[in-house]
């Protein structure tokens, strides 16, 4: 039977400097991969980089010269590139009638734009001619938040019932090309990280909820696990869908969300 050993494989992790995504790295470098830390937070992501032994990289995920020129990075100085984890994601809270057309347009440049270029680059990077050319796996970062209806967060939850049309069209894309990619999206629950923690106090604020405590009750009650995800929960969901365990999952999703998104 295969496990979820990765050494000798080179994974890049976006907004891998604090959050869900630095714990996905930390996850992946434990696993035994060579860890790129991508972010737009040089000295976070350093740190983050440096602690796990691994290289950090800057990157603009909206950018698509700034996708190119941390990929050509991280390949020469990683040695090489079998897994991308499309993570680095925003989330402002608004009712529809509040909408900011700004504020959307942020989100969809970062969680759609964003996971679109990074699937760009790492086919490029992945297929047979590319300059890792070994084939490899994408992981995308959508959330609960796809799959349920939840106040105050309509934008946000578009953009990521997008990452995953374009987790499945990207599988389908890379297996008609012969790319040797596989492509999965993960669906974390509310976790009680900093997005979390503000999400709540947003949706309480707005007067949705009396407390963020309640807010954060709410949820909880609406899961059937009862209780938050951790970010050790999804980062182990992301090292199984990298690792040739999943070797024979793809253009599929993965709730990660204690029942809640059911």
């Amino acid at each position: 039977m295969t496990n979820q050993d990765l050494t000798g494989r080179v994974a890049l992790v976006t907004g891998g400097a604090q959050g869900l995504g630095e714990g996905m790295a930390r996850a992946l470098a434990a696993a035994g991969a060579t860890v790129v830390v991508a972010d737009l937070q040089d000295e976070a992501g350093q740190a983050v980089a440096a602690s796990i032994g691994g290289v950090f990289v800057h990157v603009d995920v909206t950018d698509d010269a700034s996708w190119e020129a941390g990929i050509a990075t991280a390949v020469e100085q990683a040695g090489g590139l079998d897994i991308v984890v499309n993570n680095a994601g925003v989330e402002i809270t608004s009712l529809l009638v509040d909408l900011d057309p700004a504020q959307a347009r942020t989100m969809l440049d970062v969680n759609v734009l964003g996971t679109a270029l990074g699937l760009k680059h790492a086919f490029r990077a992945m297929r047979p001619e590319g300059v890792a050319g070994k084939g490899g796996v994408v992981v995308n970062i959508a959330s609960v938040a796809a799959t349920i209806a939840f106040p105050a967060i309509a934008v946000y939850s578009a953009t990521k019932s997008a990452v995953d049309r374009l987790t499945r069209v990207a599988a389908m894309e890379s297996g008609a090309l012969g790319y040797g990619v596989r492509v999965n999206t993960v669906y974390p629950g509310l976790v009680p990280n900093q997005m979390g923690a503000n999400l709540a106090a947003d949706v309480a604020r707005i007067g949705l909820f009396g407390s963020t405590d309640e807010a954060v009750g709410a949820v909880v009650a609406q899961t059937p696990s009862g209780r938050l995800a951790s970010t050790e929960d999804i980062a182990a969901a992301v090292v199984f869908l990298a690792s040739d365990q999943a070797s024979f999952v793809n253009g599929a999703g993965l709730p990660v969300d204690g029942g809640m998104g059911m």
